[in-house]
């Protein structure tokens, strides 16, 4: 039997394609080959949004879950400080001046007889008021500033590009030395977050300005206006939500630097009065101390440096999150 007749007899004749007299080839069926299967791909999940990438990278992130943590705990300080302790702040004796810690006050006592754990504890409240308010006043006044700037252009963007340098041309905690001592006499904590408000906006309207520049020349902005979308829907429905992220990253640190910005005015004794109790007015007392009990000094500047940290690691992390190219790194 020759070698073409075996062939013919091995493979079946619906695969067997005649080219030319004497030469065979096999063909294979299409329906075999099975493509259709092959590239197929079963996923019916929806396409994750920036959030949702963001929220799977900071999940898996130790900085991100200890920033968490203090960040919380310092929160909970502020708004409910009884559930950490039942001493009055405010109630001092000079019997107990420089006391050593004992049951019930695990930090001691400072120079005037205060419990200096209570101190800790309720000084929280004021530097996360400050913190808080002055970022959100911040965060509206310099964002529509620079939202108003970048997207309109013009005149306005020019004025409002004039007055930021003017503001950022002033040192924050300067300009706010000099405001405090001009209104000495209404020393409290609203005084302090206008204050701060007042000269801390201007480099958020630049981050807006910018953000909101690079989000208003995307196709879905284009799209949006080519459907006749108005301007303040444009706005507020496309290019905000878009250019949102370097918005939360900075006011996130900058939270840190107000809380920090609040203790060096009460350090110098220009910005809470003594009666509030404030981790920087406690920080300056405790100079007097500190050869003698520097653990006096010690447990304020630490609550306060811990929850600045916080602030500062949380923001550097949310960076990189909502980053992809850091996430790449």
């Amino acid at each position: 039997m020759s070698e073409n007749t075996l062939e013919h007899h091995m493979i079946p004749s619906r695969h067997i394609e005649q080219t030319r007299p004497g030469q065979e080839r096999f063909v294979s069926e299409i329906d075999e080959t099975g493509l259709g299967a092959v590239d197929a791909v079963a996923d019916e999940s929806a396409p994750a949004s920036m959030w949702g990438e963001a929220w799977k990278y900071l999940r898996r992130r130790v900085l991100f879950w200890i920033a968490a943590a203090i960040i919380l705990l310092t929160l909970v300080m502020a708004i409910f400080p009884s559930l950490f302790t039942s001493q009055d702040p405010t109630y001092g004796d000079l019997s107990r001046s420089l006391g050593d810690a004992s049951s019930g006050h695990p930090f001691g006592f400072d120079k005037q007889g205060y419990d200096i754990f209570s101190r800790v504890i309720y000084g929280a409240r004021a530097s996360i008021i400050v913190g808080v308010c002055t970022t959100l006043l911040v965060v509206l006044i310099g964002g529509i500033l620079g939202t108003l700037a970048g997207y309109f252009g013009g005149w306005l963007d020019s004025l409002v590009s004039r007055l930021t340098d003017i503001v950022f041309a002033i040192p924050l905690v300067l300009a706010a030395i000099v405001f405090m001592q001009l209104f000495s006499e209404n020393r409290t904590v609203g005084m302090v977050v206008v204050v701060l408000a007042v000269f801390g906006w201007p480099q958020i309207a630049r981050i807006t300005r910018g953000a909101v520049m690079s989000a208003k020349n995307e196709e879905y902005v284009t799209a949006a206006r080519a459907l006749g979308a108005s301007r303040w829907r444009i706005i507020t429905a496309h290019i905000l939500p878009n250019a949102a992220a370097p918005i939360i990253v900075y006011a996130t640190v900058a939270l840190g630097t107000f809380i920090v910005a609040e203790a060096t005015l009460s350090f110098l004794g220009i910005g809470l009065p003594p009666e509030v109790v404030s981790w920087g007015g406690d920080i300056s007392r405790a100079q007097t101390s500190l050869r003698v009990q520097p653990m006096v000094l010690f447990y304020p500047a630490l609550a306060l440096a811990l929850t600045v940290l916080s602030f500062i690691m949380m923001g550097d992390v949310v960076r990189d999150a909502l980053d992809p190219k850091a996430r790449k790194r």
